[in-house]
C-alpha cells in the first residue's frame, strides 16, 4: 500500500483548514444576503439574534466537515482536472446542508431559522468551497513541480494504454514518480510512443531488475496479456521488493461487473446486468437534462451561429450549414447538422474519409471553428428533437459504422442510448483520425458508469478539451 508523505498530509491538513473557513463564510454570506443586502424584503420587525447564526454556522460547519471527510474530499494527492472535482463537491455540500438543516430542526428554538438563509446557504457555502478548492488544488499542482521525484515505477506491457500511462506519469507532478522502464509481455512489439532504450526486456527479467535497481511502484497495463501465474508471481515478487502493485482493470471485466443471476426452469442463468441507462427513470432524467440543456444551448448559441454562419458563407463558396447521415439510437440513421468547415466538394473525389491534421480541405474560418468546437453548435436542434443526447458517444457516419462492425469487437454497444454530442472519449482527446479501439473503452466505460454528475462532469471538460479538434 502506497504511504501518504509528509507534503500530501498537509495538503490534507490545509484543505480542511480552508474549507471550514470558507464554508463558514459561506453560511454567514447567506446571512447577510437575507438581512443586511437590501435585497430580500423583510417580513418581521427588527432582526433576529445573530448569535443564534454564528453557533449554528459553526455547528454546520462541522457537519459539512464530517461529510466531507467520509466521501473523500480529503485523500492526497489529488489528480486530473479541477472540473472532475466539482460533481463531488456539489454533492457532498447537498448532503451537509440537508444534516445541517436536520440538526436545525432538531435543535429548533422559539426564534427558529430562517428558510430562505437555508436556502441560500447552499449557494453560498457550494461557490466559496469550489473558489477555495480550485486555489488549493492549482496550489498543490504548483508546490509538487517543486519537490524531488520519490517514487521509481516501472510498467510491464508496452501497448497503448501503457503509453497513457507513461504520458500520466511524466505529465502528473502530483505523482511525483520516476519512470524506470517497460517490460514486455508475450514477446509484443513496443507501441508507438516507448522509445526502445526504455524498454528493459521481457517481463521474465523484472526480478532480476528489481534485485538490482531499486523500484516503488510497478504498473501491469494488460492484465489479460499474462498468465494467471506469471500475474500471481508479479505480486510476490512487489511483496518481497515492497513495491505498490497496480494494474489496469480488463475492460471486460469492467464491463461485467455487474452481474445478473435468473433462474428459468430451476437453470441458473449468468448474464450481464442492466446498464444504468436501461432503466426507464434514468433515461426520464436523461431527457429531462437534453431538453434543458439544448433550449439554453440554442438561446445562448443564435448569436453565436448567426455570425460564424456569416462569416463561413462570404469567406467560402457553398451553403453555411450542411447536414450529413449519422447513425444514432439502436442503429437508426438521422441527419446531424453542423457549421461547414471544409470546402464544398471536399469528399467528391476521396468518397467519406477521415478529416485529420492540417487537412487542406478545410476552409480558414472552418480551422477556427473546429479548434473551439463551434461547428458543432447548431446540433442543439438534433438534441431538442430527440435524435441525439448532450452527452453519449459521438454518432458515426453509416459508412464507418459498417466497416467497424465487422472488424472491432462490442462496436456496435456504443449504439444502445442515443450519440451525444460530446462524450467520454472526445474529452480524453480522442476524436478524428484517432484509435477506434481506444474509443469503444471510454464510450462503454460510459455507458456502464453514467449518472448526471457524470455527464456534468463531461460537459464541463467540453470547454477545456482540444486535443484532436481538427
Amino acid at each position: 500500500m502506497a504511504k501518504r508523505d509528509t507534503l500530501d498530509a498537509l495538503n490534507s491538513w490545509l484543505a480542511g483548514v480552508c474549507d471550514a473557513i470558507a464554508i463558514y463564510a459561506g453560511f454567514l454570506l447567506a446571512v447577510w444576503i437575507r438581512f443586511y443586502s437590501g435585497r430580500i424584503p423583510m417580513f418581521h420587525e427588527g432582526l433576529p439574534p445573530m448569535h443564534m447564526y454564528y453557533i449554528g454556522s459553526a455547528v454546520g460547519t462541522g457537519v459539512f466537515l464530517v461529510v466531507f471527510r467520509s466521501l473523500g474530499l480529503y485523500a492526497r494527492p489529488q489528480f486530473g482536472h479541477f472540473t472532475e472535482k466539482i460533481p463531488r463537491i456539489i454533492r457532498a455540500a447537498g448532503f451537509g446542508l440537508l444534516l445541517s438543516i436536520a440538526l436545525a430542526e432538531i435543535a429548533r428554538t422559539e426564534t427558529p431559522y430562517a428558510r430562505i438563509v437555508e436556502g441560500l446557504s447552499l449557494f453560498t457555502v457550494t461557490l466559496l468551497v469550489i473558489i477555495e478548492r480550485n486555489i488549493l488544488f492549482q496550489l498543490e499542482r504548483h508546490w509538487a513541480k517543486y519537490q524531488a521525484e520519490k517514487k521509481n515505477v516501472v510498467i510491464v506491457g508496452t501497448d497503448s494504454v501503457a503509453v497513457h500511462l507513461r504520458k500520466a506519469i511524466e505529465h502528473e507532478p502530483r505523482l511525483r514518480s520516476r519512470l524506470g522502464g517497460f517490460f514486455t509481455t508475450n514477446g509484443e512489439e513496443p507501441a508507438k510512443g516507448i522509445p526502445k532504450d526504455f524498454v528493459k526486456g521481457s517481463v521474465d527479467g523484472l526480478a532480476e531488475f528489481m534485485a538490482r535497481e531499486h523500484v516503488d511502484e510497478v504498473y501491469v497495463s494488460n492484465p489479460s496479456s499474462l498468465p494467471h501465474k506469471q500475474m500471481v508471481d508479479i505480486i510476490v515478487l512487489c511483496e518481497k521488493n515492497l513495491a505498490n502493485f497496480q494494474m489496469v482493470p480488463d475492460m471486460f471485466r469492467v464491463l461485467t461487473s455487474h452481474v445478473d443471476v435468473q433462474s428459468v426452469g430451476g437453470i441458473p442463468l449468468l448474464g450481464i446486468g442492466k446498464w444504468p441507462l436501461d432503466h426507464f427513470s434514468n433515461r426520464v432524467l436523461k431527457r429531462m437534462e437534453d431538453v434543458a440543456g439544448s433550449l439554453v444551448g440554442v438561446i445562448v448559441s443564435v448569436p453565436i451561429v448567426a455570425v460564424a454562419a456569416i462569416l463561413v458563407k462570404v469567406t467560402s463558396k457553398g451553403p453555411a450549414f450542411y447536414k450529413q447521415e449519422r447513425c444514432g439510437e439502436s442503429g437508426r440513421s438521422f441527419n446531424i447538422y453542423k457549421l461547414r468547415t471544409m470546402k464544398a466538394d471536399a469528399e467528391d473525389r476521396s468518397g467519406p474519409v477521415w478529416a485529420a491534421k492540417d487537412d487542406s480541405r478545410r476552409t480558414r474560418v472552418g480551422s477556427a471553428l473546429r479548434a473551439y468546437n463551434l461547428d458543432e453548435l447548431p446540433q442543439f436542434w438534433n438534441v431538442l428533437k430527440g435524435d441525439m443526447s448532450l452527452v453519449g458517444p459521438r454518432p458515426e457516419r453509416p459508412h464507418f459504422v459498417e466497416q467497424f462492425k465487422e472488424d472491432i469487437s462490442r462496436y456496435m454497444w456504443r449504439h444502445v442510448s442515443k450519440p451525444g454530442m460530446t462524450g467520454w472519449a472526445q474529452v480524453n482527446g480522442l476524436r478524428g483520425n484517432t484509435s477506434i479501439q481506444e474509443r469503444i473503452k471510454y464510450d462503454l466505460y460510459y455507458l456502464e458508469n453514467w449518472s448526471l454528475a457524470f455527464d456534468f462532469k463531461i460537459l464541463l471538460k467540453t470547454f477545456f478539451s482540444r486535443e484532436n479538434a481538427y
